[in-house]
């Protein structure tokens, strides 16, 4: 007999409500909540094959345990006695620098890795943390941190009220969204053609949210910032700057002008391929819209010059009086934010506190460039030890890095390797011990970060909808167990973890002026939490010490975890509204336009004025039915239009003698790939895309469905040494390829 539970999507940043149909144990049907307060009832491919993800038959259902070579399947107290006895010998004999972590994306998306892998890293001290982030959205938190003191302080559009939308690199209509969470962005940008508003996309490729804009752009891949420095010079010279209500919390708007003053439309029209004539009316078309919102992602983010672009995204947004206004970009507030301090000056955001061991690389937000996870393990200096051991949580860095090959190699040297996993996939098949996580059906479900990017303000709470199969642990315990056997305290028990972690934040928040327990006793605190759990325990507070909760009796009508369950369907917290200058942590406490660190990058980025390429580029591509590469092995969400082909438009293809569905070779700086070419106009001339998270090629994996057609690593082209130099986040758009039939000798690159 068959019932239904509710669960909040985790397979994209939409976080979509789901109405799933269960049958005994197994999920056999998914569709969208229509009382969710945040999605009402819409849902892509992805969530409508979230039974099929959750049960894969290649999850990994026990813990693999290494022995005499080969990965075995072992029993928990076997896997983590094996990861104690791996990890601590590595800190006690060379330091907790030499134990690197990784994370992956899909951390953000459990309650689990968002709640643990902090607690990890400040157990073991190390320095060696790399993540996602440096391949993807480091440039938006490097900015974010120098312009407003705090690196998760990114503004989002207004996409409920704005009038003028501007999209850079973005292409929400096949992501959902990045760095904005809002369930149904399709409908959301039809929603404001339909209200009169105005959508301008900028693009290499002709995606399908270009095919929706009233203006579409194909700039050359890599200018993202030289187009956005223009249109802040015309904002100037044409006297249509007017932050308005902003200016009081504005430093450096004098400076600012005179940084943009040689990038003139004229003087990037030959990098960008934009006619100077098209730039001027963008800034003024952004400058006389009623409300409008610049957003720029990952296509603007992953490029030599990303931090300075994604900087410039917010000045356009400042200069135009449309930063923390409705209509405008805007700071969310979630329910599990700390209680708001006070407006003023504060510590600010620091860059380069410790550099890398081998190139130098100065870290940012308390990480280094994933792009230096190889050489960090197999490259001696004299600067400190090697990576030893790794522990890898949710992270396929042979895959999302540059140079996996190099990485696969060095991942073989290690002298012990711990992964979080529900697959053995191309990075977990060289560890010495494979923790699974159970399917999300069986665990809790909580958006702590996508909610700090939401376009609407709200709180959504969903408990397993299925029962832990007998043997699994839930992912929290596995998470807690790994943090105490990393730590030197395996064999308590995994409580400790949440109860340590709940003393300290109820003994610091007890002595903080602003919160709302200020000089109350952590202990009878702690003892007023509900939850079954410690996660829920951990929830409570949060909401409770939170912007919109109850204070732990202060304000009854406030949140709580006993509410929030109250509303399966999630609470409704409101439209984003303005907070300046709250938000602000500088030490100035303003917006400061023009920081150091950006100041000091502008003259790169005025070299780059000439330097026209002359010939193919490469950018990445991403589908509907994907994310990164954790769904390739679901035959739902393959084939069809969501394939590893080599995009290249017509000319290119009758220049270079390359013939529709014909292999061809790609060439770049750190090696050499073969794919299917498919002939298209949805690319510019002098472009050619291949999409991320494909190579499902190397043995010793399970992952029987991605095999079958196992694509190829575009990041296998990057050799991992062009680095966006603020972010130290990869370039991996606008890289130099060559091309040839597979048939053909591909000329070395010069």
């Amino acid at each position: 007999m068959s019932r239904t539970a509710l669960r909040i999507c985790p397979l994209c940043e939409a976080t979509c409500g789901l109405t799933l149909t269960i049958e005994g144990t197994r999920v056999t049907g998914a569709r969208g909540d229509r009382d969710d307060v945040f999605s009402k009832g819409f849902i892509c491919p992805k969530g409508a094959s979230f039974g099929a993800v959750d049960g894969d038959p290649d999850r990994l259902r026990t813990p693999l345990v290494r022995k005499d070579g080969e990965l075995c399947e072992a029993t928990w107290e076997e896997a983590f006695d094996a990861v104690a006895a791996g990890l601590r010998p590595v800190v006690e004999r060379h330091g907790p620098h030499a134990v690197g972590v990784v994370l992956g994306n899909p951390n953000v998306h459990t309650m689990a890795g968002a709640l643990y892998p902090p607690v990890l890293l400040a157990g073991l001290g190390t320095r060696s943390v790399f993540t996602a982030s440096t391949v993807d959205q480091m440039p938006k938190h490097v900015s974010s941190g120098l312009l407003f003191g705090d690196a998760n302080a990114i503004p989002v559009p207004d996409l409920d009220h704005t009038d003028h939308l501007l999209l850079i690199g973005a292409n929400p209509l096949e992501s959902n969204g990045s760095l904005c969470t809002a369930a149904d962005f399709p409908g959301k940008l039809k929603a404001l053609k339909t209200r009169g508003g105005t959508l301008t996309v900028i693009d290499p490729r002709r995606t399908r949210t270009a095919k929706l804009a009233d203006r579409h752009l194909a700039i050359r891949p890599g200018t993202d910032a030289l187009l956005l420095a223009a249109m802040a010079y015309v904002l100037f010279e044409e006297g249509l700057v007017d932050p308005g209500e902003l200016t009081e919390h504005l430093q450096g708007l004098d400076e600012l002008r005179e940084a943009v003053r040689d990038f003139t439309p004229e003087a990037v029209a030959p990098a960008c391929d934009v006619d100077a004539d098209v730039t001027r009316a963008l800034a003024r078309e952004l400058a006389a819209a009623p409300t409008a919102a610049v957003y720029g992602r990952i296509g603007s983010c992953t490029v030599p010059y990303g931090t300075l672009g994604s900087w410039l995204v917010d000045v356009l947004n400042i200069l135009t009086g449309n930063l923390d206004r409705p209509g405008g970009a805007l700071f969310p507030q979630a329910a599990t934010d700390r209680t708001p301090r006070p407006a003023g000056p504060s510590h600010g955001f620091t860059l380069g506190r410790w550099h890398s061991r081998v190139s130098e690389h100065p870290e940012a937000k308390g990480e280094l460039p994933l792009s230096a996870l190889a050489e960090e393990i197999d490259t001696a200096t004299e600067q400190g030890e090697l990576i030893r051991a790794l522990v890898a949580v949710a992270a396929n860095p042979v895959l999302s890095a540059p140079d996996g090959d190099r990485l696969d190699k060095a991942l073989d040297s290690l002298d012990f390797m711990v992964s979080v996993d529900p697959y053995l996939n191309e990075t977990s098949r060289h560890a010495h011990v494979v923790l699974p996580p159970p399917p999300p059906s069986q665990s809790p479900h909580h958006d702590f970060a996508f909610n700090t990017l939401a376009v609407r303000n709200q709180v959504r709470y969903t408990r397993p909808a299925v029962p832990l199969e007998p043997g699994r642990l839930a992912e929290t315990e596995i998470l807690a167990r790994l943090v105490l056997a990393a730590t030197g305290m395996h064999g308590a028990d995994p409580s400790a973890v949440d109860d340590l972690v709940i003393a300290q934040t109820l003994g610091k928040a007890v002595k903080e002026a602003h919160s709302p327990v200020h000089g109350r006793d952590p202990k009878e605190l702690a003892a007023a939490l509900t939850g079954v759990s410690g996660p829920e325990r951990r929830l409570d507070m949060m909401l409770r010490l939170g912007p919109y909760g109850d204070g732990f009796g202060v304000r009854p009508e406030g949140l709580s975890l006993e509410q929030l369950l109250a509303h399966p369907h999630g609470i409704d917290l409101g439209p984003l509204r303005s907070r300046l200058p709250q938000p602000l942590k500088t030490r100035s406490g303003k917006v400061e336009l023009l920081p150091q660190p950006i100041a000091g990058d502008l003259p790169r980025l005025k070299r780059a004025l000439a330097e026209l390429p002359d010939g193919l580029v490469l950018v990445g591509r991403r589908h509907l039915r994907s994310n990164n590469s954790w769904m390739h092995n679901v035959p739902a969400l393959t084939g069809g239009t969501n394939r590893c082909t080599l995009h290249i438009h017509p000319e290119d293809a009758e220049r270079l003698g390359v013939l529709d569905g014909a292999a061809v070779r790609v060439k770049g700086a750190g090696g050499e790939v073969t794919a299917p070419a498919e002939v298209t106009d949805g690319v510019r001339p002098g472009v050619v895309s291949l999409p991320h998270g494909w190579g499902h090629d190397r043995p010793g994996t399970r992952m029987s469905h991605a095999a079958t057609d196992p694509g190829v690593n575009v990041n296998q082209l990057l050799d991992g040494s062009l680095l966006d130099p603020l972010s130290g986040n990869a370039v991996l758009n606008g890289v130099p390829v060559e091309i040839a039939p597979a048939a053909e000798m591909v000329m070395p690159l010069t």
